[in-house]
Protein backbone atom coordinates (compact mmCIF):
# COMPACT_ATOMS: atom_id res chain seq x y z
CA UNK A 1 0.00 0.00 0.00
CA UNK A 2 0.87 3.42 -0.73
CA UNK A 3 1.75 5.49 1.61
CA UNK A 4 1.09 9.64 1.58
CA UNK A 5 -0.99 10.97 -0.99
CA UNK A 6 -1.54 9.48 -4.47
CA UNK A 7 -3.52 11.40 -7.02
CA UNK A 8 -4.51 10.09 -10.34
CA UNK A 9 -6.09 12.01 -13.41
CA UNK A 10 -7.38 14.41 -10.92
CA UNK A 11 -9.57 17.01 -13.09
CA UNK A 12 -11.66 19.85 -12.29
CA UNK A 13 -14.23 22.32 -13.15
CA UNK A 14 -16.02 25.44 -12.44
CA UNK A 15 -19.07 25.15 -14.58
CA UNK A 16 -18.11 24.49 -18.13
CA UNK A 17 -14.40 25.82 -16.92
CA UNK A 18 -11.72 23.15 -16.94
CA UNK A 19 -9.27 24.29 -14.33
CA UNK A 20 -7.31 20.90 -13.87
CA UNK A 21 -6.42 18.89 -16.35
CA UNK A 22 -5.67 15.11 -15.46
CA UNK A 23 -3.40 15.79 -12.58
CA UNK A 24 -1.08 13.06 -11.68
CA UNK A 25 1.13 13.23 -8.44
CA UNK A 26 2.60 11.95 -5.33
CA UNK A 27 3.25 13.32 -2.26
CA UNK A 28 5.00 11.17 0.01
CA UNK A 29 4.98 10.86 3.76
CA UNK A 30 6.88 12.32 6.11
CA UNK A 31 8.13 15.03 3.25
CA UNK A 32 6.71 18.10 1.69
CA UNK A 33 5.83 18.64 -1.63
CA UNK A 34 5.90 22.50 -2.99
CA UNK A 35 3.23 23.55 -5.97
CA UNK A 36 4.67 26.55 -7.75
CA UNK A 37 3.82 28.10 -10.83
CA UNK A 38 1.83 31.44 -11.76
CA UNK A 39 -1.34 32.91 -10.16
CA UNK A 40 -4.44 31.19 -11.92
CA UNK A 41 -2.30 27.92 -12.99
CA UNK A 42 -5.02 25.47 -10.54
CA UNK A 43 -2.68 24.80 -7.77
CA UNK A 44 -5.22 25.86 -4.88
CA UNK A 45 -8.17 24.23 -6.80
CA UNK A 46 -5.79 21.21 -6.63
CA UNK A 47 -5.04 21.42 -3.07
CA UNK A 48 -9.20 22.27 -1.82
CA UNK A 49 -9.44 18.99 -4.38
CA UNK A 50 -7.70 16.76 -1.97
CA UNK A 51 -9.59 17.91 1.01
CA UNK A 52 -12.98 17.85 -0.95
CA UNK A 53 -13.29 21.80 -0.16
CA UNK A 54 -13.76 22.26 -4.25
CA UNK A 55 -17.18 20.41 -4.46
CA UNK A 56 -18.75 23.08 -1.40
CA UNK A 57 -18.18 25.68 -4.54
CA UNK A 58 -21.44 25.99 -6.61
CA UNK A 59 -20.85 24.27 -9.67
CA UNK A 60 -17.72 23.38 -8.71
CA UNK A 61 -16.69 19.26 -9.76
CA UNK A 62 -14.17 17.38 -10.07
CA UNK A 63 -13.17 13.48 -11.32
CA UNK A 64 -9.98 11.46 -11.12
CA UNK A 65 -8.99 9.49 -8.02
CA UNK A 66 -7.30 10.50 -4.67
CA UNK A 67 -6.10 8.08 -2.13
CA UNK A 68 -4.56 8.48 1.46
CA UNK A 69 -2.60 5.80 2.75
CA UNK A 70 -4.20 4.00 0.33
CA UNK A 71 -8.14 4.62 1.03
CA UNK A 72 -10.39 6.53 -2.04
CA UNK A 73 -11.46 10.06 -0.44
CA UNK A 74 -13.98 9.61 -3.01
CA UNK A 75 -15.01 6.37 -2.82
CA UNK A 76 -19.01 5.76 -2.50
CA UNK A 77 -20.02 6.21 1.06
CA UNK A 78 -17.35 8.68 2.05
CA UNK A 79 -18.07 11.56 4.14
CA UNK A 80 -15.77 14.87 3.54
CA UNK A 81 -16.20 15.86 6.96
CA UNK A 82 -14.23 12.95 7.65
CA UNK A 83 -11.69 13.58 4.72
CA UNK A 84 -11.19 16.97 6.34
CA UNK A 85 -10.61 15.16 9.81
CA UNK A 86 -7.48 13.59 7.79
CA UNK A 87 -6.56 16.41 5.57
CA UNK A 88 -5.70 19.67 7.69
CA UNK A 89 -5.84 23.28 5.71
CA UNK A 90 -4.00 26.39 6.35
CA UNK A 91 -5.00 29.36 4.06
CA UNK A 92 -3.39 32.26 2.24
CA UNK A 93 -4.76 34.80 4.91
CA UNK A 94 -4.68 33.79 8.86
CA UNK A 95 -7.99 33.15 9.67
CA UNK A 96 -8.59 32.65 13.88
CA UNK A 97 -12.61 32.38 14.87
CA UNK A 98 -12.36 36.25 16.00
CA UNK A 99 -14.75 35.71 18.30
CA UNK A 100 -13.34 33.01 20.07
CA UNK A 101 -10.10 32.97 22.60
CA UNK A 102 -6.92 31.38 22.03
CA UNK A 103 -7.54 28.06 23.86
CA UNK A 104 -11.10 28.02 22.35
CA UNK A 105 -9.90 28.53 18.47
CA UNK A 106 -7.25 25.14 19.19
CA UNK A 107 -9.84 23.31 20.87
CA UNK A 108 -12.74 24.28 18.11
CA UNK A 109 -12.01 21.01 16.45
CA UNK A 110 -12.01 18.71 19.31
CA UNK A 111 -15.27 19.87 20.58
CA UNK A 112 -16.86 19.03 17.41
CA UNK A 113 -15.32 15.92 17.42
CA UNK A 114 -16.87 15.38 20.83
CA UNK A 115 -14.55 15.79 23.45
CA UNK A 116 -15.73 17.54 26.64
CA UNK A 117 -13.04 16.49 28.72
CA UNK A 118 -11.43 19.48 30.33
CA UNK A 119 -8.28 18.00 30.89
CA UNK A 120 -7.80 16.05 27.68
CA UNK A 121 -8.55 19.13 26.13
CA UNK A 122 -5.81 21.34 27.74
CA UNK A 123 -3.71 18.75 27.25
CA UNK A 124 -4.13 18.58 23.08
CA UNK A 125 -4.09 22.35 22.93
CA UNK A 126 -0.89 23.00 24.88
CA UNK A 127 0.58 19.62 22.54
CA UNK A 128 -0.69 21.96 19.40
CA UNK A 129 0.27 25.14 20.24
CA UNK A 130 3.95 23.72 21.14
CA UNK A 131 3.92 21.83 17.83
CA UNK A 132 3.11 25.36 16.48
CA UNK A 133 5.64 27.15 18.05
CA UNK A 134 3.94 29.29 19.88
CA UNK A 135 3.22 27.83 23.32
CA UNK A 136 5.73 29.95 24.93
CA UNK A 137 4.01 33.49 23.58
CA UNK A 138 0.69 32.57 24.50
CA UNK A 139 0.72 30.19 27.84
CA UNK A 140 -0.56 32.92 30.10
CA UNK A 141 -2.93 34.63 27.81
CA UNK A 142 -4.94 31.86 26.15
CA UNK A 143 -8.24 33.91 27.41
CA UNK A 144 -7.28 36.36 24.94
CA UNK A 145 -9.22 36.66 21.01
CA UNK A 146 -7.11 34.76 18.68
CA UNK A 147 -7.52 37.84 16.37
CA UNK A 148 -4.97 40.38 19.53
CA UNK A 149 -2.22 38.31 18.35
CA UNK A 150 0.26 39.55 15.17
CA UNK A 151 -0.35 38.29 12.03
CA UNK A 152 2.50 35.69 12.65
CA UNK A 153 1.37 34.14 15.70
CA UNK A 154 -2.46 34.05 14.01
CA UNK A 155 -0.90 32.07 11.15
CA UNK A 156 0.65 29.47 13.55
CA UNK A 157 -2.89 30.00 15.72
CA UNK A 158 -4.17 28.71 12.68
CA UNK A 159 -1.63 25.92 12.55
CA UNK A 160 -2.78 24.38 15.97
CA UNK A 161 -6.07 24.48 15.25
CA UNK A 162 -5.06 22.00 11.87
CA UNK A 163 -2.66 19.98 13.67
CA UNK A 164 -4.85 19.64 16.90
CA UNK A 165 -7.03 16.60 15.55
CA UNK A 166 -4.10 15.36 14.60
CA UNK A 167 -4.60 15.05 10.68
CA UNK A 168 -2.27 13.17 8.57
CA UNK A 169 -1.71 15.62 5.86
CA UNK A 170 -1.60 19.45 5.85
CA UNK A 171 -1.78 21.31 3.21
CA UNK A 172 -1.34 25.27 3.22
CA UNK A 173 -2.06 27.46 0.64
CA UNK A 174 0.42 30.26 0.17
CA UNK A 175 0.95 30.37 4.57
CA UNK A 176 3.22 33.02 4.17
CA UNK A 177 2.37 35.73 1.69
CA UNK A 178 0.59 37.93 4.33
CA UNK A 179 3.76 37.78 6.57
CA UNK A 180 6.80 39.82 6.96
CA UNK A 181 9.95 37.95 6.69
CA UNK A 182 10.81 37.36 10.27
CA UNK A 183 7.36 35.67 10.62
CA UNK A 184 8.19 33.79 7.82
CA UNK A 185 11.37 32.08 9.01
CA UNK A 186 9.24 31.27 11.78
CA UNK A 187 6.64 29.28 9.84
CA UNK A 188 9.17 27.52 7.35
CA UNK A 189 11.13 26.23 10.67
CA UNK A 190 7.78 24.88 11.84
CA UNK A 191 7.05 22.85 8.82
CA UNK A 192 10.77 21.65 8.51
CA UNK A 193 9.50 20.22 11.94
CA UNK A 194 5.36 19.33 11.36
CA UNK A 195 7.14 17.18 8.58
CA UNK A 196 8.64 14.42 11.22
CA UNK A 197 4.61 13.38 12.20
CA UNK A 198 2.83 14.41 8.70
CA UNK A 199 2.19 14.74 4.68
CA UNK A 200 2.53 18.40 3.63
CA UNK A 201 1.77 20.03 0.71
CA UNK A 202 2.46 23.85 0.33
CA UNK A 203 1.04 26.01 -2.39
CA UNK A 204 4.09 29.05 -2.82
CA UNK A 205 4.53 32.01 -5.27
CA UNK A 206 8.00 31.85 -3.44
CA UNK A 207 10.33 29.80 -5.37
CA UNK A 208 13.07 30.21 -2.88
CA UNK A 209 11.08 28.87 -0.49
CA UNK A 210 9.93 26.18 -1.97
CA UNK A 211 13.52 25.17 -2.05
CA UNK A 212 14.28 26.01 1.58
CA UNK A 213 11.27 23.42 2.68
CA UNK A 214 10.86 20.77 0.18
CA UNK A 215 11.71 17.45 -0.61
CA UNK A 216 9.64 17.72 -4.00
CA UNK A 217 8.53 20.46 -6.03
CA UNK A 218 5.74 20.36 -8.89
CA UNK A 219 5.70 22.97 -11.86
CA UNK A 220 1.52 23.88 -12.54
CA UNK A 221 0.70 25.64 -15.65
CA UNK A 222 -2.79 26.66 -17.22
CA UNK A 223 -4.14 23.49 -15.15
CA UNK A 224 -1.68 21.27 -15.94
CA UNK A 225 0.98 19.27 -13.75
CA UNK A 226 3.90 20.10 -16.45
CA UNK A 227 6.73 17.88 -14.34
CA UNK A 228 7.48 17.33 -10.63
CA UNK A 229 10.70 15.90 -9.20
CA UNK A 230 13.24 16.35 -6.40
CA UNK A 231 13.33 19.71 -5.65
CA UNK A 232 16.72 20.45 -5.92
CA UNK A 233 17.12 18.82 -9.51
CA UNK A 234 13.53 20.24 -10.53
CA UNK A 235 15.45 23.78 -9.96
CA UNK A 236 18.58 23.53 -11.29
CA UNK A 237 17.62 20.61 -14.11
CA UNK A 238 14.07 20.93 -15.24
CA UNK A 239 13.48 18.30 -17.42
CA UNK A 240 10.68 20.53 -19.32
CA UNK A 241 11.45 23.68 -21.17
CA UNK A 242 8.52 25.59 -19.48
CA UNK A 243 9.61 25.12 -16.54
CA UNK A 244 13.06 26.25 -17.18
CA UNK A 245 11.15 29.01 -18.51
CA UNK A 246 9.05 29.95 -15.21
CA UNK A 247 12.42 29.59 -13.03
CA UNK A 248 14.93 31.86 -15.05
CA UNK A 249 11.99 34.29 -14.73
CA UNK A 250 10.84 34.42 -18.85
CA UNK A 251 7.22 34.67 -17.27
CA UNK A 252 4.98 34.18 -14.51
Amino acid sequence: MADGLQVTELNAWFGERQVLMSVTLRAPSNAVTALIGPSGCGKSTFVRCINRMHEVVPGARSSGQVLLNGDDLYGPGVDPVMVRRRIGMVFQKPNPFPTMSVFDNVAAGLRLAGVRDKNLLHDVVERALRQAALWDEVKDELDKSGSSLSGGQQQRLCIARAVAVQPEVLLMDEPCSALDPIATARIEELILDLKKDLTIVIVTHNMQQAARVSEWTGFFLLGELIEIGVTRDLFTHPREQKTEDYITGRFG
